[in-house]
């Protein structure tokens, strides 16, 4: 019997991997264009400037909160220690020692960056919601303090602070340069931070926060990069703290109160935890909604909950996240 094997044709199947970036280029100029819009928006008069410079200051502070939550994994509910430290630190340089802008944002960055490292060391040793807890006990210590010493004027706060010139050239105290000099410390946060994250110190933080015990075993000091990753957090709060105080001219209580530190939180949540651009929307659309919802007193926070909870709900990765899933591009 003569048999004749047949060789068997194995279907080969083209497998195409879709790549879950699409082209960075394309996302860089896209992030230039919302650059270059932000920069002639003082040309036009349908949006206020102080709106915009204020939506600046807590999209930086939302993104310092986006920062060790998004990328790293650790939910802090202290982070407006950090954030009133600055801007009382700044008002304080700016109205008593007479320091031009540029300096007074320094000196308060510097302070919450000093304190944001000896929080830190405190509260890395702990996870999940004793992390959480821990900054936030420590937050209302800064709080007690704030209320005590006497340069924070207790509830009236330091008010009238001056505005300064910019290099002692540029008058901030027009609104116009004001708006620019907000903008600027704006972009060179989001680069900077666009900068951490996509560098092989945000990898590791993403790591860690995906699978921390094989992080370790992979020879990563955990602790260490925790630290570091809290401590620029808590200078980038800051760094939106100081602004606040130079474009409101204020630094009050309200600055270091824990409801503060949970308004970043929601802007993060709001916006997509994990993303670039999320908290920037998210604190745009909370700062609208408070102004727009200022009227109804003390309704205002339940409505503002209430959008909220509908918002997660129609948007379970944030408003930012869900676009960044659905056209498949990391925004």
């Amino acid at each position: 019997m003569n048999t004749t094997s047949t060789p068997t044709k194995v279907a080969s199947t083209d497998v195409s991997i879709k790549p879950n970036v699409v082209n960075t280029a394309a996302i860089t100029k896209v992030t230039l264009v919302i650059f270059a819009l932000l920069a002639l928006l003082p040309f036009q008069d349908a949006v206020y400037d102080l709106f915009m410079m204020k939506v600046f200051c807590f999209a930086i502070f939302a993104a310092s909160v986006n920062l060790l939550l998004g990328f790293s994994g650790l939910l802090s509910f202290g982070h407006a220690a950090f954030f009133g430290t600055s801007a009382y630190v700044t008002a304080h340089a700016m109205k008593e020692w007479g320091v031009t802008p540029e300096i007074g944002l320094l000196v308060g960055v510097v302070a919450s960056t000093a304190l944001g490292y000896v929080f830190g060391a405190l509260a890395i040793r702990r996870q999940g919601i004793y992390f959480a807890m821990i900054t936030l006990a420590l937050a209302q210590v800064v709080y007690f303090i704030a209320t005590q010493v006497p340069f924070t004027n207790g509830e009236d706060g330091i008010q009238g602070v001056p505005r300064g010139k910019f290099l002692g050239l540029f008058d901030l105290s027009n609104s116009s340069h004001m708006y620019w000099f907000a903008l600027g410390v704006f972009i060179l946060a989001f680069l900077l931070i666009q900068r951490v994250v996509q560098s092989p110190f945000g990898q590791v933080l993403k790591s860690i926060r995906e699978n921390e015990p094989r992080a370790i075993s992979l020879g990563y000091d955990v602790d260490r990069y925790k630290l570091m990753a809290f401590t620029i957090s808590a200078g980038l709060a800051g760094l939106g703290g100081g602004l606040k105080s130079l474009v409101l001219q204020l630094a009050s209580l309200t600055d270091v109160f824990w409801h503060t530190s949970g308004e970043a939180v929601l802007m993060t949540i709001l916006g997509g935890i994990g993303t670039l651009w999320g908290p920037v929307l998210g604190a745009a659309i909370i700062i609208n909604l408070q102004n727009y919802l200022a009227n109804l007193g003390g309704w205002s926070t339940i409505a503002t909950g209430a959008i909220f909870v509908l918002c997660v709900l129609a948007f379970r990765r944030g408003i930012v996240g869900e676009i960044s899933h659905r056209l498949n591009i990391r925004l």
